[in-house]
Formats: C-alpha cells, sequence, structure tokens
C-alpha cells in the first residue's frame, strides 16, 4: 500500500484543468531538483524562436503525460481493473518522469550530447541519490520497476504502451500542449473521445472499432504539427546553427585553443559523458550565460554564431538541391565565410502513424465489432493510405542570409 497525501494536490493546467496528485511518492518526485530541472528546458526545441509564445516547459509537459495516464488507469475501466496499485503507480511515476533526463533545446542537443534523454533518464531515476530514495522508500525495487516502464522492459507489457507508443499520453499531451501555446489549431483531437473507447486484449491497449474516427483525426493532428511546427525550416535554422557552434568549439579544443565558457561545455566539448551534477547544471539558462560569454570571446566565428543565436539572427535556408549548394558554397568562400561552420543541411522525412513494434513501441490496435484484433492501417482507410503513400520529405541547406546581398 503506497501512501497518500493528506488531501488531493490539484495544480491547475491550461490543457487539463487540473493535475491532481493523490500520493506521496509522486508529490515528492514532482518537488525533487530533477523535476524542477524540467522548469529550466523548454519544450520545444528551436521552435520557441519562431512561436513567440511557446515558452511552455519540459516541466508542465511532464505533469500534463502524469495526468493523462492517471486517468487512464483510473477512469478506464479494462485498465483499471487490469493493473494492481503499485503497477498503476509505477506506471504514473514514469509518466512523470518520462523526459526527466531531457537536456537543453529538447532532441537537438541529443545530436550534441550522442547520448539520449532516456538513457540519462534511466539513470538519474536509478542512479541518484534523491530520486532513487523517494522511490525505494515507497517500495522496494520501484525505481528499476520506474526505469523498466521507460526502456521498454517491463515485466508488464501494458505498462510502456501507455507512457510510449503511437498513441500514449506522452503524444497525447505533447500534441494538445504544442498546439495550445503555439497557437496552431491543427494539433487539437478528441482526447476524451479516445480516453473512452481504450480496452485491454491479448496485453494490448486497443481502441474499439468505433473510436477509429477519434484516432485518424489524432494521426493527422500530429502530421500537421510535425510540418507547421516541429520541422518548421526556421527552428531547424536555429538548431542547425546551435550545432555549428559546438562543431566550432570542438575543432577549437583539438587545437589547443578552446574559450572558457562553464564547466559543463568542457565535457560536451570533449565529447565526455557528463556526470549527473554535470548534467543537472546543463539546462537553457546555462546556455544562455554560456552564449553571452562567447559572444564577447577571441574567437571570431563563436563569437558570431553565438551572437546569432542569442539575437535571434537566424540563418536563411532554402531547398537542398545540388544547384544550390554548389552556388551557396561559391559565395560562402567569396565573402570569406568558412563553410564547415556557415553551410549546414538538414534531411528531414514524416510519416505520420509506422505500424512498427519492438522495443521502442507498439503500433494503435483496434478491437472490431467481431472481436478481432487489427493493427490500425487495416482497419483504416485513411491510415492505410498514410502508411502506403509518398513520404514527405523537406531537405533544406542553411547559410547566412547577407551573402545573398
Amino acid at each position: 500500500m503506497f501512501a497518500r497525501t493528506d488531501e488531493v494536490k490539484v495544480l491547475r493546467d491550461p490543457v487539463h484543468g487540473y493535475i491532481h496528485v493523490d500520493y506521496e511518492v509522486v508529490w515528492k518526485c514532482i518537488n525533487s531538483k530533477w523535476m524542477q530541472r524540467l522548469r529550466r528546458i523548454r519544450q520545444l526545441g528551436g521552435a520557441f524562436i519562431v512561436y513567440h509564445t511557446a515558452d511552455h516547459t519540459r516541466f508542465s509537459h511532464s505533469l500534463g503525460v502524469y495526468e493523462i495516464v492517471r486517468r487512464m488507469v483510473n477512469e478506464v475501466p479494462d485498465l483499471k481493473n487490469a493493473l494492481n496499485e503499485r503497477e498503476k503507480v509505477t506506471v504514473m511515476l514514469a509518466a512523470l518522469m518520462h523526459d526527466i533526463g531531457h537536456g537543453p533545446y529538447s532532441h537537438a542537443f541529443e545530436s550534441i550530447l550522442r547520448d539520449s534523454h532516456e538513457a540519462y533518464t534511466c539513470w538519474i531515476i536509478e542512479q541518484d541519490p534523491e530520486i532513487r530514495g523517494i522511490l525505494e522508500e515507497a517500495a522496494p525495487g520501484l525505481s528499476k520497476d520506474v526505469a523498466d516502464v521507460i526502456r521498454h522492459a517491463s515485466h508488464n507489457p501494458i505498462l510502456p504502451q501507455l507512457v510510449s507508443a503511437q498513441l500514449d499520453a506522452d503524444r497525447m499531451d505533447y500534441l494538445l500542449r504544442d498546439a495550445y501555446f503555439t497557437g496552431t489549431k491543427y494539433g487539437e483531437f478528441d482526447m476524451e473521445r479516445i480516453l473512452r473507447v481504450l480496452r485491454v486484449a491479448d496485453d494490448k491497449v486497443v481502441v474499439k472499432e468505433s473510436g477509429v474516427y477519434a484516432v485518424e483525426n489524432y494521426i493527422m493532428a500530429r502530421y500537421h504539427m510535425y510540418w507547421q511546427v516541429y520541422y518548421h525550416p526556421t527552428a531547424r535554422a536555429y538548431e542547425n546553427m546551435l550545432r555549428k557552434l559546438f562543431l566550432r568549439l570542438r575543432d577549437l579544443n583539438k587545437e589547443g585553443k578552446c574559450p572558457e565558457t562553464i564547466p559543463e561545455f568542457n565535457a560536451v566539448i570533449r565529447k565526455r559523458r557528463l556526470t549527473l551534477q554535470e548534467y543537472y547544471m546543463l539546462d537553457e539558462y546555462s546556455c544562455t550565460y554560456a552564449f553571452e560569454v562567447l559572444s564577447r570571446g577571441s574567437d571570431p566565428v563563436a563569437a558570431d554564431l553565438a551572437s546569432r543565436l542569442l539575437d535571434r539572427r537566424l540563418f536563411e535556408y532554402m531547398d537542398a538541391s545540388s544547384e544550390n549548394v554548389r552556388r551557396i558554397r561559391s559565395l560562402l568562400k567569396k565573402e570569406g565565410y568558412d563553410p564547415r561552420y556557415y553551410l549546414g543541411k538538414d534531411d528531414v522525412a514524416q510519416s505520420p502513424y509506422i505500424p512498427y513494434t519492438g522495443e521502442n513501441g507498439s503500433p494503435v490496435w483496434v478491437r472490431m465489432h467481431d472481436g478481432e484484433i487489427q493493427e490500425l492501417g487495416q482497419a483504416s482507410n485513411i491510415v492505410w493510405s498514410l502508411v502506403h503513400g509518398p513520404r514527405h520529405n523537406d531537405d533544406r541547406i542553411f547559410f547566412p542570409k547577407e551573402i545573398l546581398g
């Protein structure tokens, strides 16, 4: 039996109305330093540079994912009956802390660190004295149980499906939350209907056939949000410049000329895995300070790239055709810019729904009226067309706009 709070704690939320907390272990984790660190990391990486109101954080998103999972295990009859109290608490904690290992600027920094946020998340949950202490005090072995949900190794296959799958609490919250804070209405969908049609069959979280239309709406919302928000070329320009800055710093380090910024950058520049304390200190506040220091430094390239990030003097972009690449490379050299740091390329492609299985999640399953379980692409003509239609690619190059004259 897990200890309950003296009263139900509620936190106001613009997406869900209220976040409800009635377990002591959840409340303690929310108030831990690692969860509070997520207040200093924006949810949308470089997209905040495009949508001026998109300053919401990984902290608010994490609370939202927790709330959706809390509702799932308490309000969806099949889930409520299929899970015991420990499993419910475990999956709620996994939902709350699924992003606790995120670095600054969302996924953009992962390519610089070369370690996934999931790896850091499990490391924090199982090794950080505060988080591990809270979990183990609540129930022996709880820290491993929570981490196992995140790494898709849980003893109960239902639990990871609630947090990380094709139709999960993580995606449901970030679509609604990101749509709200960017003002992009096409990211909205009927979450209440989806929750009403969730069922459990053969250790799978499934939706009733009558709920397929709501799921189709969710799939399309996700598709539009990727191309209008997450893959916005201006946001990608910002993230490209971020990577170019660290490329320059690493090149300077090889020459023994790396400028001093903040200690946490030293490990990143040297491609050394950060300690937990170093990683804790690495947030968007500390990065902004480091960029400001670099902008006043002696290296002209690092100073220029850092000041561009601070002042929103972003790279221009155009299609990555061979002709454009040759022309821009020639112009950069003519104007005295090193293409290694001032010419970036970014290839993105996105499918709104991938009927995958394996360690990274599961497809959406539909229980038909006759009881047969089908994968969503078989049950929905719209989704089948999306899966088998052409992939949308958007290949761009990025460069200083001033070279165009």
